[in-house]
């Protein structure tokens, strides 16, 4: 199951955006370790060819990783698209994180970004978890909003997939 929203912040000219996947067979407590494993997104989001970490501890704020991949065109001749994002803020109690991107070649300026592993409405978890990913983002020059948004959708519907298969062997 799949929902996206989308949203334009006029007040600012900035891109918002927002796509959510739900994950049948794993609960929050499962799915948060890998969602806040930070330094090995690459693991798990299909286009990502190389994600490692440049300064601080995996998981905590102030942390920087460096993302390489082909989802997003970058801007230049160079055939592959990175960024450097850092982990601004964690919450363990509430599942989520907040990041940012401090550096890229993909026309990113402004870049925010929030992930969430959010309870499907009932407390014994017995209908898994949701992942919900949202950013804003300057208007990025060669790219419509729509498309990001489809990007970030297809993206994470393939990361809940490879997820759930990671958590399914780390218990069988």
């Amino acid at each position: 199951m799949l929902s996206t929203e989308m949203e334009k912040n006029s007040h600012h000219n900035r891109w918002e955006g927002k796509v959510s996947a739900k994950l049948r067979n794993a609960t929050k407590a499962q799915a948060w370790p890998l969602v806040k494993d930070f330094f090995n997104l690459h693991k798990r989001f299909p286009t990502l060819a190389t994600c490692y970490g440049l300064h601080g501890s995996n998981g905590d704020p102030g942390c920087i990783r460096y993302c390489a991949g082909s989802s997003i065109p970058s801007n230049g001749p160079a055939r592959l698209s990175w960024s450097k994002e850092r982990l601004v803020a964690v919450d363990d109690a509430d599942f989520w994180l907040k990041y940012e991107m401090v550096d890229s070649n993909i026309g990113f300026t402004s870049y925010e970004s929030t992930m969430k592993v959010l309870s499907n409405g009932d407390d014994d978890e017995s209908n898994g978890c949701t992942l919900e990913w949202s950013f804003a983002v300057d208007p990025v020059e060669g790219l419509e909003l729509e498309e990001l948004i489809r990007k970030y959708h297809v993206g994470l519907q393939l990361m809940a997939h490879k997820m759930e298969e990671e958590i399914q062997c780390l218990v069988s």
